[in-house]
């Protein structure tokens, strides 16, 4: 492919993501993928580049772009380079004409980034979102420590126990680590929130939403496999995907419940006041995961970030009864959206006076009201607030 050629593809790629992000359709390496595999003769350097060009436009343009075409010019306006390969060749787009419309740059759409910048991400903060993630892993110590683990690339040790830090595009699924289980890919930030947790083993641990299990497996191996530790969702297919996770990690001591929306204590009232440590990693909008969905952004509606936050008013109202006393509640969302976050965990503490704040003592992070924040800026991370409540032991 030309370079003419690889813009114009990836206009044709925009155009789908943008109609998707409207629709609520397939996610932007989804459409990306099905270009390449319905374009075979696109080699893999091709492949990379269109890749890179379609998501330096997406974390360029703040609101939805009109178009593929007015995204890729906002992206050619800051790259001289970009803009002369508008040049109307065969296989190339059309010349630029004047007075077409060019998206907006920004790091979200006006009402968001309004939200956000109450929620004090604005300028170098709100830029970080667009950035370019890492690939984090967590050494997993059922099966491996750091200090010793013998892997084709060294990695860079952060400040969570076990994780190291590659090159973003590291082909780790390829190692024999990877395959036998010994590292998980896992966010450095999504490490730190676990730690929150303090799990311990011989104890009660339910991770209420599971998925597919990326942090049950850290809870598991902090746990040493002992103890119960429950993986609950009511998403069928994600936490179909834990069995094979667990078995690979070599994680033993993992019950899976898949819990019916609005009825989801009747599968765990078994469990009521009998946790140690109830993790709520809840639904969010996502916006500490931007460096990794930029597109995210451009789904996000004001109906949609309201349903986010009654749904996570219901989770932490399910995991207060399942805290026994003196147990703790974990609350985890990759939002720094304070509705999602600090405000929503002060809400939970209004509502339930037998629960307390308790500090956290975590490697990373500020404070933001009575929990911690983390975020791509400061920490390199993913955005989280992280905040965790202790039930009171009733009076003798």
């Amino acid at each position: 492919m030309t370079p003419a050629a690889r813009v114009k593809a990836a206009i044709d790629i925009l155009d789908k993501v943008i109609d998707a992000a409207k629709g609520q359709g397939a996610p932007a390496d989804r459409i990306v993928a099905d270009w390449a595999k319905a374009n075979r003769y696109a080699g893999s350097k091709d492949r990379r580049a269109v890749r890179e060009l379609v998501y330096d436009a997406i974390r360029h343009c703040g609101p939805v772009p009109e178009s593929g075409r007015a995204a890729m010019l906002a992206l050619a306006k800051r790259d001289t380079t970009i803009s002369a390969l508008f040049d109307g060749s065969q296989y190339g787009p059309a010349a630029i004409q004047p007075e077409e419309p060019v998206a907006k740059s920004g790091f979200a759409p006006a009402w968001l980034a309004k939200r956000l910048s109450a929620s004090d991400v604005k300028g170098a903060e709100g830029a970080a979102l667009m950035g370019r993630a890492p690939l984090d892993v967590r050494v997993n110590t059922l099966k491996a420590d750091r200090a010793s683990i013998d892997l084709p690339e060294p990695g860079e040790p952060l400040a969570a126990p076990h994780a190291l830090r590659f090159e973003a595009g590291t082909q780790i699924e390829q190692w024999p680590a990877y395959r036998e289980g010994r590292i998980e890919v896992q966010d450095h930030g999504s490490q730190i929130a676990c730690l929150a947790a303090e799990a311990r083993a011989g104890e009660t641990v339910i991770d209420l939403c599971a998925g597919a299990g990326g942090k049950t497996l850290a809870l598991a191996a902090a746990m040493e496999n002992r103890g119960r530790l429950i993986a609950s969702d009511t998403d069928k297919r994600r936490l179909s995907q834990l069995g094979p996770r667990a078995e690979r990690a070599g994680a033993s001591n993992v019950e899976q419940r898949l819990l019916d929306p609005g009825r989801e204590m009747e599968a765990l009232a078994d469990l009521a006041g009998q946790a140690d440590c109830v993790l709520i990693d809840a639904p969010c909008s996502g916006t500490g995961t931007w460096r990794r969905k930029p597109e995210a952004k451009w789904r996000l509606t004001p109906d949609r970030l309201a349903r986010f936050s009654a749904t996570q008013d219901a989770l932490l109202a399910l995991g207060a009864k399942l805290v026994k006393p003196g147990g703790r509640l974990v609350f985890i969302t990759c939002s720094l959206l304070d509705e999602e976050g600090a405000g929503q965990f002060d809400a939970l503490l209004a509502r339930h006076p037998d629960l307390q704040p308790r500090a956290l003592a975590l490697p990373l992070g500020r404070p933001r009201g009575q929990g911690i924040r983390l975020s791509p800026g400061p920490d390199s991370t993913d955005g989280f607030f992280i905040a965790c409540a202790a039930r009171v032991q009733p009076a003798a």
